[in-house]
């Protein structure tokens, strides 16, 4: 793998391909690439981990940059599989499969001294599109409230935008940032943020003491068991696609992904696997 430690390098640097390191033997491996989500991003480089290591033969590289890039590339053959957390528009299901790995939520996260501990789902969309701009009006402290909002091209903002009927331009976002754990760090380092991220990122930085406090949605609490259970109603796909089934390497990549061998490592990034 091109990915050490786990999938942060993805975020950082390009994949080196080893054919070019002069190395013949590993030039000759079977290299699968995946671009795409950020939420999918770790747990896709954690089964590419055991994957290698029950296929020694194989090689997989596993590159973020946003639910937009994994599926145009995917699109464009540019990889073997796209990564999206969300699912397709019907535009692109008449040019791609999605194989869905499992199932994650979208919480609204706030700062953990926030007094607000919970939002109805007007206020939500009033905040974001700056028609709310104190705490004092959703029954919080007489405060500023700063706006942190996801980067066009990433499914989980494709997925809040459709569930709060928001359009991206009608957001009016003091800081916008890209993966969920930029997210978190802003929110966690701002009393008066407010942002929203995967539920399963969130439950992650939780469990971490990071200063975060995910919200309830429609009076559901953001958890994983929710989300599992369908009962959490912000929720999307975590999928890989592809231009049809997959062949070869990837193939096997793909079933593994799926298979209940994979189930523990999607779990211990917190969210429900697919199937279950």
């Amino acid at each position: 793998m091109t990915i050490a430690p786990r999938w942060l390098h993805t975020l950082l640097v390009a994949p080196i391909f080893l054919a070019g390191c002069g190395n013949t033997g590993e030039a000759e491996r079977a290299r699968i690439e995946l671009t795409g989500s950020s939420t999918v991003a770790p747990v896709a480089a954690e089964l590419a981990e055991a994957f290698e290591a029950k296929h020694p033969e194989a090689r997989v590289t596993v590159q973020a940059g946003g639910s937009a890039r994994g599926i145009m590339d995917a699109r464009r053959g540019l990889v073997d599989l796209g990564m999206a957390s969300r699912g397709l528009t019907a535009a692109e299901r008449k040019e791609l499969t999605a194989f869905t790995i499992a199932r994650d939520g979208i919480a609204v996260i706030v700062h953990e001294d926030n007094a607000v501990d919970a939002l109805a789902h007007d206020a939500v969309r009033r905040i974001f599109a700056g028609r709310v701009e104190r705490w004092s009006a959703v029954g919080g402290a007489d405060a500023p409230i700063t706006v942190v909002n996801k980067a066009e091209g990433r499914g989980t903002h494709e997925v809040f935008l459709r569930h709060f009927a928001l359009e991206s331009p009608a957001i009016e976002a003091d800081v916008v940032i890209g993966d969920n754990q930029q997210a978190i760090k802003t929110v966690a380092g701002n009393p008066g943020a407010v942002g929203y991220v995967s539920v399963g990122a969130a439950a992650a930085a939780a469990e971490r003491g990071v200063a975060i406090r995910p919200l309830s949605a429609h009076g559901v609490a953001p958890t994983v068991e929710r989300v599992a259970a369908g009962a959490f109603p912000i929720s999307r796909p975590l999928n890989l696609v592809a231009q049809g089934p997959p062949e070869g390497p990837a193939a096997r990549f793909l079933d593994f992904a799926r298979s209940e061998r994979a189930h523990a490592i999607i779990r211990s990034h917190r969210y429900a696997p697919a199937g279950e």
